[in-house]
């Protein structure tokens, strides 16, 4: 914490980082269901709705990568740390 940083301002970056964790985390999680659904429908021969799970997955994924890039951008300014 720096010196013109207030312990509520601290609280509150703290809490952001903690949610673009949490964020990631779950966007993650349902990037793992729809390609373990994708994987069981194309092995099914169903390929139009393993794409499907596939397209959704690859979407799922691109969103975690968002609130990780946040978090670390957060983690930099909040404790002085560089890329």
């Amino acid at each position: 914490m720096t010196n013109t940083q207030t312990k509520d301002q601290e609280a509150t970056q703290n809490k952001a980082l903690k949610e673009h964790h949490q964020k990631a985390a779950e966007h993650l999680d349902e990037a793992s269901t729809h390609h373990k659904e994708a994987a069981k429908h194309f092995e099914s021969g169903d390929h139009k709705t393993a794409a499907h799970h596939a397209y959704v997955a690859s979407g799922n994924t691109d969103q975690a990568a968002e609130h990780v890039k946040d978090a670390c951008v957060k983690h930099a300014s909040t404790h002085g740390q560089k890329k």
